[in-house]
């Protein structure tokens, strides 16, 4: 697992934390403006804690059976 994964692993969480996060913040009465920037302040947040973390936990062989990222997994489908 190289950089182009890790990198493409934490562009994938943070479009999908930003959608969250700005969708949440509109459906709560606020402006696109402030939807978009809380959207994208947390949605990095938290795209580069999961990175981080899931980074760790493979460099300890730990496997990830929800997200099924190793070589070992993939072989098992």
């Amino acid at each position: 697992m190289g950089i182009a994964f890790w990198i493409k692993r934490f562009l994938v969480v943070l479009m999908g934390a930003f959608a969250i996060i700005c969708a949440a913040q509109l459906l709560k009465g606020h402006g696109l403006e402030y939807s978009a920037t809380q959207a994208a302040i947390w949605g990095v947040i938290s795209a580069a804690i999961f990175t981080a973390v899931r980074y760790r936990q493979a460099s300890r062989k730990q496997h990830c059976a929800l997200c099924r990222d190793t070589p070992e997994m993939r072989e098992e489908l």
